[in-house]
């Protein structure tokens, strides 16, 4: 089983190994309440989880050499990391209520192998391709980090007939926003989802004021709820380019009710969306 969670990781991200030993890999606990800190010989280039309750974060943006690891309680899989000298590193995941061990230093010896790169000819500009699937394994764990920390930005929610709805989180990461939002049914009924959307709005000045919008799509939208039962709760995440308002703009958060007039719109000021987390 480990062997197969390892071949397919490694099919996952295209990479061709030399060198590599077959030695029974080492294994990492973490849990959803502590940050499990790895820290690397080199710095972080790429790193991937083999299941979705597993999330591991780095900055991508500027390497350094240290990851976190957080988990939800599931079956075990595994961590295959690549550092910035081509060094593989792998490990097998489990999940553990209580933790003995917050802090692992990775020593250069535990790589199973080195990535082989293909070398550009001298002088030649070559235009890198996006992985789309690795950049959606990126959306998808730390859209799961993000759910899992108690971090808010403050009170932002608007009421309707037993139907909340709140803005928990506004947080910027590699050029994008990332929105966690919470809808909550504290009525009698199930709550059916037609649509929930995000415009900008620009309020006109004068004696005869309107309203002009823009409506925003997510690149990628992270447990989006079709249905909420009655006395539940949906968290979800909404990811968005990055952008910014100017003072006499904000953000309408729209969510409609499918055969129902429960119908919840929420205003967010534009000192939250230029002052993300």
């Amino acid at each position: 089983m480990k062997t197969y969670l390892l071949i397919s990781a490694i099919l996952l991200t295209g990479i061709q190994l030399y060198s590599q030993k077959a030695e029974r890999l080492d294994t990492i606990f973490a849990n959803e309440h502590k940050n499990v800190a790895l820290f690397f010989p080199q710095p972080i280039s790429q790193g991937i989880t083999g299941a979705s309750h597993f999330v591991f974060t780095h900055n991508r943006e500027r390497q350094q050499y240290f990851g976190l690891l957080q988990a939800k309680p599931g079956t075990e899989s595994n961590l295959l990391v690549i550092d910035a000298g081509g060094s593989v590193y792998s490990y097998i995941l489990k999940y553990r209520k209580d933790l003995s061990r917050l802090n692992y230093f990775i020593q250069g010896t535990e790589r199973i192998g080195t990535e082989k790169r293909d070398l550009p000819a001298p002088f030649k500009d070559i235009e890198p391709k996006p992985n789309q699937l690795d950049r959606e394994t990126h959306y998808r764990n730390f859209c799961f980090y993000l759910l899992n920390k108690k971090e808010r930005i403050g009170r932002v929610k608007k009421r309707n007939q037993g139907i909340i709805l709140s803005v928990e989180n506004i947080v910027f990461n590699q050029n994008e926003l990332y929105f966690v939002i919470q809808i909550e049914n504290q009525s009698s009924l199930d709550y059916d989802v037609n649509f929930l959307n995000l415009s900008v709005t620009t309020r006109q000045k004068g004696k005869k004021k309107s309203m002009q919008s823009l409506k925003k799509d997510p690149v990628f939208a992270y447990k989006a709820p079709t249905k909420i039962k009655k006395g539940h709760t949906a968290r979800l995440v909404y990811v968005f380019p990055k952008f910014s308002l100017s003072n006499d703009r904000q953000v309408l958060l729209e969510l409609n009710e499918g055969k129902g007039e429960r119908d919840v719109v929420l205003k967010i000021s534009h000192r939250f969306i230029n002052n993300p987390n």
